[in-house]
């Protein structure tokens, strides 16, 4: 490749988390395992949410789609890392490393929004009982998923475009085990303040946005339980929620620090080591942390499997 300012550049390489030979074998087990674990824990939520008519209940249906999405996420992310591994070859297209890109934050972006809903449907479910069933109607349901899907996609595109108008130099190594938007763009050669602030602004509206509106929803719903006079009220209320719970504390916990990590140490590999816990080990955990703590779920997979679980 010439030196200097290229613009159709070929491929970027993913340097991952080693260049040590020796661990090569461990990270391919160890994430072949995750991916494994992530896809089929998912698959089974999915089914079990389809099979059982208990199930078929707005919560529900917002975790369906939640497992859709996380299965989604990690087989744009794992599935190359894998075969960059085995084949002893770190390249990804530019084309590729642009689409890698463009679907992972599809699917991260329907991640936070989808925790958004969720927490939305809990607040409905315990601050307003008795209008539970019309205020989460199916058409609402299925509107506030399809607004999830928009939203995502064009923020997605719309990151991706930006990167397409960047002119990148010679150095192409991205500190990273996939395409992450910061990684890429710190490799341009051109000004990248526009990058920058489309990004911190989509953070803001994408992330922050959604958050805020789940730390809403679990006020109310803090001040609806504290209002019930009965201990077994309040453990019933709330034993709903903690699942739920669980899961925003590891996404946006790790989410938002692999984000200040980023902006304190550029390029390095703790970045993409933490990156692991909100991309890879939060998708895995899901269908254990919504299917150990709630008895429906549970109950559903051993009819599912004829009593066998």
């Amino acid at each position: 490749m010439e030196p200097g300012n290229n613009t159709r550049i070929s491929e970027f390489l993913l340097l991952g988390f080693s260049e040590d030979p020796a661990l090569q074998p461990l990270i391919f087990g160890l994430f072949l395992s995750i991916y494994l674990v992530a896809v089929l824990g998912n698959l089974l939520i999915i089914l079990a949410t389809i099979s059982d008519s208990h199930l078929h209940t707005p919560m529900y249906f917002f975790l369906s789609n939640l497992s859709f999405v996380d299965i989604c996420l990690v087989s744009t992310i794992i599935p190359k890392m894998l075969v960059n591994i085995k084949t002893q070859n770190k390249a990804i297209t530019y084309g590729g490393c642009i689409t890698q890109m463009c679907f992972f934050w599809v699917f991260v972006e329907l991640d936070s929004f989808l925790l958004g809903v969720m927490a939305y449907d809990r607040f409905v479910a315990i601050c307003h009982p008795l209008h539970y069933s019309v205020i989460m109607n199916p058409k609402l349901c299925g509107l506030l998923v399809l607004v999830c899907w928009i939203l995502s996609v064009l923020h997605a595109l719309l990151q991706s475009l930006m990167v397409l108008r960047l002119t990148f130099c010679t150095h192409l190594e991205i500190s990273h085990f996939f395409c992450e938007l910061n990684e890429v763009v710190q490799l341009a050669c051109s000004d990248t303040f526009l990058n920058d602030l489309v990004a911190y602004f989509a953070l803001v509206l994408m992330a922050v946005c959604p958050f805020t509106g789940i730390l809403y929803s679990y006020s109310k719903i803090v001040s609806s339980i504290r209002a019930i006079s009965s201990a077994q009220g309040k453990y019933k209320a709330f034993s709903t929620c903690v699942s739920h719970v669980c899961v925003v504390s590891l996404f946006y916990s790790t989410g938002f620090g692999v984000y200040l990590s980023s902006v304190a140490t550029h390029g390095s590999h703790s970045s993409s080591t933490a990156s692991v816990m909100y991309t890879v080990v939060t998708p895995m955990l899901n269908p254990f942390l919504y299917s150990l703590r709630n008895k429906d779920v549970r109950r559903a997979l051993k009819s599912l499997f004829g009593g066998k679980i």
